[in-house]
């Protein structure tokens, strides 16, 4: 290599990365974040270094190595210092034609008198040389002399040449010095590695023994891992035939003697050219940053680890990325293991020898976890030994040949801890405010460089951002069971039947927590074989919206056991409401985050419904909720011509009833508000599914999930209900009825009419009390309420008794004294039947008593 061939080198020289006016990034480029795709590839699987390469312009002098200047000049004299020939530059720097040269002595050419013989005194010297001051057509030019010695066989007549006289100007020479000096520098240094390849890609001069290549006229692969040096080769020799510069681009470069220890360096590539510009080989320069491309791993796997880890609210899911993220890149196996208290959201407690743990999560390089290791979903107790590494809180790896010798006879530690490919292992606690939450074991096959201290510092700043992922899933997993719980203990049974309809209700819980509790619908049996159903939607979601749906089920509860009508239950929850909202904001604590329970009831919506089986008769009213839909026994399905009032608790004003006659075998189908958000663009949509669910189901149950599942087929942001009701009616022998007048003669007519239809029914144990509360009651109505009475026999689950009259006075029971002549008929009423009591109805008063038929 001749000192020519460094203008083109990468340091220092323009455009290179050393550069300041190059605009290059001074730093090199290492491997890229894996997260990133623009960046170049890893140095594992080095990247087409055609890609990666300085692009160099043959115009441009820092990108190509030129041929030497030619203002230097040759000369051969005698031993008289006659010039016998001179190279054809001699001319143009001496200011004369070569021809007039030849046949001059050399004595001629310069100013200073007698420098010849200086020079030719000591031309023999190796370091001869000395500045000297040329004639050039008049003018003075400095210039640098070095006489070389011809070959020494003189002729008798002394023609032969004796000198080599070599000239050049002083600018010249001076950076043909500069240049020599820095190769020497280059190749004096041990810093960075040199190499010299020649175009079959030998090695043919190194700075240090360190290099690729130990000695000259080696190849790569001599001293390199076979893989590494073929990824270096391809480099330099597309280097060599595209005439292409590399610049700090990494590779592996693991040596044959230590494979299994990573090495990586950033490899800089420059063809060498001859005089010609033809490239005779290539420069490679190295540097080892082993070190610095194990830190960017480790900063691109934390990197990665915070935008991947922690992002899901489910613990399993948690446990798998941390298991996907760490497989290949970091080790050849990964399993998760949890408590099982952690797994269903409690707190964790002491960890103890014994703890239970189960295997969430498992990960393998080659997509198939080993046989001869616990599974997936495996259950297990661990031992003393480790107990003490988890309870530690820090990563440990311990030595691998002693762990498989302690073991080797010991199945369950052996399917926990030593899979026959193994080389290397290392376990990890998942720990959280100073709790054991479980833990992550790796291992390492052959291969690949066993786990070393600092790999433990990665795992443990990994594994902690994982365990504080794994441990907000863990609460937010108990807070989502408890409101779950909550919102249950609120809801009646999925599924109620009774003689006026079969019900189903369907939830689809939402996917979040906060989304819990919005919802709610209830069932409820009433008097005279009648069924009243409720759906309701609170104005809030979470933990306080559950809390709000749980007092206004209750309300309506209690209101419904009033036997009100759908209008007038809704006025006075609308009151109740009202009333609660005034109460909590007047002692609301302004401290507390969001709102009240109490304060979520207000703007609820709910639909009241009532349905008699005996006539079939539906009335409802809705506050401010949307109106059922209705299915006729032959498929035909629409909406309920309902008005929605006000949501509760917003302007108080009366709600409007509606009244329909639906015929047995028809379906109710009421939903919640929330439902409307996947409607396009009304409830016409919800109508198709419902036709097209009838026709593959035939219980509410199935009609009402597979509605569900066309409707919102991803987990909602709110809980969703819908309640499918298959409404019946009581068969007309079922039921007998009479009018009377009021006349007390007519007290005997009823007993008499009791007595008859309870023979007819089969009914004889029932037939004495019947009458006494039929007596009673009649007697009661002729009595105190005068005008026509209704008697009414219902054979229901239970016995009915129901009396009607014109008053709308309700009864009282009350204990008689001793002294009193009357005032027992109720008392006796409350002590022979199940259940008594009374409504009001359009024209007075029902009052009505069940009896058990068993």
């Amino acid at each position: 290599m001749d000192g020519h061939g460094i203008g083109g080198w990468p340091y220092g020289a323009p455009g290179s990365l050393a550069d300041p006016r190059s605009g290059a990034d001074p730093e090199p480029r290492y491997p890229a974040d894996p997260a990133d795709p623009t960046e170049p590839a890893d140095p594992t699987e080095p990247a087409d270094p055609a890609e990666s390469a300085e692009s160099a312009d043959p115009a441009d002098p820092a990108g190509e190595v030129r041929p030497p200047a030619q203002d230097a000049a040759l000369l051969l004299l005698d031993a008289r210092g006659r010039i016998q020939a001179a190279t054809e530059s001699a001319g143009t720097l001496f200011g004369t034609p070569l021809s007039a040269l030849t046949g001059r002595s050399a004595a001629d050419l310069f100013t200073e008198p007698g420098l010849w013989g200086e020079l030719a005194a000591t031309g023999t010297a190796p370091r001869a040389g000395r500045p000297a001051v040329l004639r050039h057509q008049g003018a003075a030019v400095q210039l640098h002399c070095a006489p070389l010695p011809a070959d020494p066989a003189d002729g008798p007549d002394g023609t032969a040449p004796r000198y080599a006289l070599h000239v050049m100007p002083d600018a010249a020479a001076e950076r043909h010095k500069d240049e020599q000096a820095l190769v020497r520098a280059l190749f004096g240094q041990s810093h960075i590695g040199l190499a010299i390849h020649d175009r079959d890609l030998r090695v043919t001069r190194v700075n240090t023994d360190e290099s690729f290549g130990a000695a000259t006229s080696r190849s790569l692969d001599t001293d390199l891992v076979p893989e590494d040096a073929a990824g270096i080769e391809a480099a330099l020799r597309r280097a060599i035939e595209e005439g292409r510069s590399l610049v700090d681009v990494p590779y592996r470069a693991r040596r044959r003697n230590s494979p299994h220890t990573e090495r990586v360096v950033s490899l800089s590539v420059l063809p060498l050219r001859d005089h010609d510009g033809r490239c005779r080989g290539a420069a490679a320069a190295f540097i080892d940053i082993t070190e610095q491309h194990r830190t960017r791993q480790r900063r691109a796997l934390v990197n990665k680890a915070a935008k991947r880890i922690g992002a899901s609210l489910d613990i399993t899911r948690c446990a798998e990325e941390v298991a996907a993220l760490l497989v290949p890149e970091f080790a050849d196996l990964a399993a998760v293991d949890l408590t099982e208290v952690v797994l269903i959201g409690e707190e964790p407690g002491d960890f103890l020898r014994g703890a239970p743990l189960r295997r969430v999560a498992v990960s393998a390089s080659d997509g198939t976890w080993p046989a001869e290791l616990y599974p997936l979903g495996a259950a297990f107790q661990i031992r003393s030994m480790e107990t003490h590494h988890l309870r530690k809180c820090s990563a440990t790896v311990p030595d691998w040949e002693e762990m498989r010798t302690a073991f080797a006879g010991d199945e369950e530690r052996s399917r926990l801890l030593l899979p026959e490919q193994a080389s290397s292992f290392m376990v990890v606690p998942l720990h959280a405010r100073g709790l054991v939450l479980g833990s992550l074991m790796l291992w390492r096959a052959d291969g690949r460089p066993p786990f070393d201290q600092q790999d433990a510092e990665l795992a443990e700043e990994i594994v902690s951002r994982a365990a504080l992922g794994v441990d907000n899933a863990r609460r937010y997993t108990r807070e989502r069971r408890t409101a779950e719980a909550l919102r249950r203990s609120l809801l009646p049974p999925a599924v109620v039947d009774v003689s006026a309809a079969e019900a189903a209700g369907t939830c689809l819980a939402a996917a979040t927590t906060e989304g819990v509790g919005g919802t709610w619908f209830d069932v409820i049996p009433l008097s005279s074989a009648r069924v009243a159903f409720v759906v309701g939607d609170s104005a809030g979601q979470g933990l306080e919206a559950t809390a709000a749906t749980g007092r206004l089920r209750t309300a309506v509860r209690t209101l419904a056991d009033l036997d009100l009508a759908p209008e007038e239950l809704l006025s006075h929850l609308d009151d109740l409401v009202v009333r609660l909202t005034e109460t909590d904001v007047a002692h609301a604590d302004p401290d507390a985050p969001g709102p009240s329970a109490a304060e979520m009831m207000k703007g609820s919506t709910c639909l009241y419904a009532v349905y008699d089986p005996v006539t079939g008769q539906c009335v409802m009213a809705s506050a401010g909720h949307p109106p059922p839909v209705v299915m006729t026994p032959d498929g035909e399905a629409c909406a309920v011509d309902c008005e929605p009032g006000a949501p509760l608790g917003v302007s108080g004003s009366p709600f409007e009833p509606v009244e329909l006659v639906l015929e047995p075998g028809s379906l109710l189908v009421c939903y919640s508000g929330k439902l409307l958000n996947h409607l396009d663009p009304s409830a016409d949509c919800l109508c198709g599914d419902l036709q097209r669910a009838a026709e593959l189901h035939r219980s509410p149950a199935g009609i009402g999930r597979e509605t569900l599942a066309r409707l919102v087929p991803e987990p909602p942001s709110d809980d969703i209900t819908l309640l499918v009701t298959r409404l019946r009616g009581l068969p007309e022998h079922a039921t007998a009825a009479w009018d009377f007048p009021p006349d007390p003669a007519m007290v005997t007519r009823a007993r008499q009419a009791v007595t008859e239809q309870l023979t007819a029914w089969n009914l004889p144990g029932l037939v004495q009390t019947t009458e006494l509360v039929a007596s009673e009651l009649v007697t009661n109505a002729i009595r105190y309420a005068g005008g026509p009475v209704h008697l009414r026999l219902i054979k229901d689950e239970t016995l009915v008794c129901e009396v009607s009259d014109t008053t709308q006075t309700q009864p009282h029971l009350r204990r008689a004294r001793v002294t009193d002549e009357g005032g027992r008929g109720l008392f006796l009423i409350h002590q022979l039947t199940h259940r008594w009591g009374s409504r009001y109805t359009a024209s007075g008063k029902t009052i009505w008593t069940e009896q058990l038929l068993a």
